[in-house]
């Protein structure tokens, strides 16, 4: 049986282990979190190099990807130094490949690709197939990365705009210290802010640790467009009123995990020994029929 770990710098309340079944073929998934301990995750990516069959890395990305360049994420990469026989991915294939179709893959499910007035992307910064997803099918995208990632309360209308700012700034952004590139390890204090964006959007999409801290009590009729979400996370949807909630990696004993752990599980059930292309990922996305979850939670 293979298996696949996502090593991650989040809360380690939020670990899962299960089986999953592709094509008939047993790869177990698990996801150790760190909560926060940098030292740790670096000795336990060293520690299970050449013992599993794929790695993750959760919380922090090693590269950003924007167009055809990758902007590496210098203190980030330090975690995966000292791996050497194990292929490591970042969950940037899928958030390329999956999250990049999320409308197309769900419209069997919906009936037609949706349309939307106006969506809010918290955090595009480590998302663009996402916000580009989000970009064909709203007719006003505001981005929020200024606001949620860097606290200046200047919005980013429009995707063009987020990437002309963005070839400025990820540059600087590739040196980062990983006090600057980790959110949290738990994500769970709220501190509601910047809420008319959340409020005048009827398409919320984005990482849901990103988003979670700064949403409104009142989120009825609002469809959302996440990942890496618990029970007590689609609950709290739920109870706020959201009425579709989609995350882009499928749902496994109530959970969703990140798209580092999905990348892990295909690049171990691939067996090349490598990450995998965007054509790889795209061809096993098909032949596999992996899909994201779509779940009414409020009608």
């Amino acid at each position: 049986m293979k298996r696949a770990v996502s090593v991650s710098l989040g809360s380690s309340a939020r670990d899962k282990k299960v089986t999953i079944a592709l094509k008939g073929e047993q790869i177990i998934a698990e996801r150790v979190g760190t909560d926060g301990d940098v030292e740790k995750a670096r000795r336990l990516f060293a520690e299970l190099d050449g013992q599993v069959d794929a790695l993750g890395v959760g919380g922090v990305d090693l590269y950003i990807r924007l167009g055809k360049r990758e902007y590496p994420l210098r203190a980030a990469l330090k975690l995966v130094q000292d791996v050497r026989r194990t292929p490591v991915v970042d969950g940037r294939g899928l958030k390329h490949t999956l999250e990049r179709r999320v409308f197309e893959l769900v419209a069997p499910v919906l009936g037609e690709r949706p349309r939307f007035r106006r969506a809010f992307v918290p955090v595009a910064v480590d998302r663009v197939g996402l916000a580009t997803a989000v970009s064909e099918v709203a007719d006003e995208v505001i981005i929020g990365d200024l606001m949620i990632a860097l606290d200046i309360p200047i919005p980013i209308r429009g995707l063009s705009a987020y990437c002309r700012l963005a070839r400025i700034l990820l540059p600087i952004v590739s040196y980062f210290p990983m006090s600057l590139l980790f959110y949290g390890s738990g994500g769970e204090s709220l501190s509601p802010k910047y809420q008319s964006y959340f409020r005048d959007a009827d398409l919320l999409a984005g990482d849901f640790m990103f988003m979670k801290k700064y949403l409104p009590e009142d989120l009825a009729g609002k469809t959302v467009v996440t990942n890496t979400t618990t029970e007590q996370n689609v609950a709290l949807l739920k109870e706020r009123g959201v009425r579709l909630m989609i995350t882009t990696t499928p749902r496994y004993e109530g959970r969703s995990f990140g798209t580092n752990m999905m990348e892990a599980v295909l690049t171990a059930y691939a067996g090349k020994g490598r990450p995998l292309t965007d054509a790889e990922l795209n061809a096993l996305i098909d032949e596999l029929g992996l899909r994201p979850s779509v779940q009414w939670l409020n009608e």
